[in-house]
């Protein structure tokens, strides 16, 4: 058997806030069936990454085990692209350079990590 990513799920407490930023960050519009409850991103789409979003009770609490690493446009400086997900909702947390590379990191609404590298 051979399993396949189904989608990249994010737990949230407010669906509307968290789905309407990653769509925007992404620039895949939202899919229609969208509730208070659920919401998704290229859910029916043949292209990869899918995203759902779902409703959870309980607030996050600590650092993501797993987190996005998303490549900017090569004509796009880095700080640029930052900027506009911070006027998206996004929080800008730090900018790092270890290794031989550096990214940012940011977090979406609701405090969910994720990083910003240029493209190679």
């Amino acid at each position: 058997m051979t399993l396949s990513v189904g989608s990249v799920t994010i737990d949230c407490n407010d669906v509307a806030i968290v789905s309407g930023f990653w769509s925007a960050a992404l620039d895949i519009p939202l899919d229609p069936d969208a509730s208070p409850y659920v919401a998704s991103l290229n859910r029916t789409g043949t292209a990869l990454p899918r995203f759902l979003f779902l409703n959870v009770p309980e607030a996050k609490t600590a650092k993501n085990r797993l987190h996005l690493d998303l490549l900017g446009d090569r004509d796009v400086p880095r700080a640029e692209e930052v900027a506009r997900l911070v006027d998206l909702g996004a929080t800008h947390l730090a900018d790092k350079d270890e290794w031989g590379h550096s990214w940012a990191v940011l977090t979406d609404p609701e405090g969910n990590e994720f990083c910003v590298a240029a493209a190679q």
